[in-house]
Parts: C-alpha cells; structure tokens; sequence
C-alpha cells in the first residue's frame, strides 16, 4: 500500500490532552474539535496535516482518557493515518469505532 502525504512526528505517550486539550470537551462539533486539535502541545499540527496528514509517534499513542473527541479532532484536522509503535487501547477502539483514522 501506498500512501502520499505530509508526515508529522511525535514522540511517546501522547495522551489525549494534548492531542484535543481539556477545555474543548464540551463541543462535539467534529470542525470545531478539529481545529483545536494539538493547539497547546504542537500549534503547528494542523497546518502540517491538512489534506491528508501522516502521524508517526513511539509508544502509547492516545493514552489517558478518551472520549471521541480526541480521534474525531485528528480527523477533522487532517490527519489519515497514524503509525506508532503502540496505542493505548481505549484510543484505538475509539479511532476504529468512529472511523476516524486508520491506526
């Protein structure tokens, strides 16, 4: 398989507060979420990503809390697919459940 796009790294244990800060959780707008998605731990992401973005990070992507929130803001922001050496399992049910990325 194929994929084309801009890669974005990230490093270990990623938790979903960085990933959608806490103080956007009362929102389910999926535009809205995306576009809060990594703005306090990497402001940069969502330009990075836009239009089909690849995330590389090491391990425990999506750790702590999750609700749809976190999958649904990387999504909406642009990411595609993410690849890291493990996933916190929440995060990964919660990614696959929604449609969200393709871990």
């Amino acid at each position: 398989m194929k994929y084309n796009g801009t890669v974005y790294k990230l490093g270990d244990d990623v938790d979903t507060d960085a990933i959608i800060p806490a103080r956007f959780l009362n929102t389910t707008d999926p535009e809205e979420l995306g576009g809060h998605a990594f703005e306090d731990a990497a402001p940069d992401f969502r330009s990075a990503v836009r239009g089909g973005g690849i995330v590389v990070a090491g391990k425990n992507f999506g750790c702590r809390l999750v609700a749809e929130h976190a999958p649904v803001a990387m999504k909406t922001a642009g990411a595609r697919i993410i690849i890291a050496e493990s996933f916190a399992r929440i995060f990964y049910r919660k990614c696959l459940q929604h449609g969200a990325c393709h871990p």
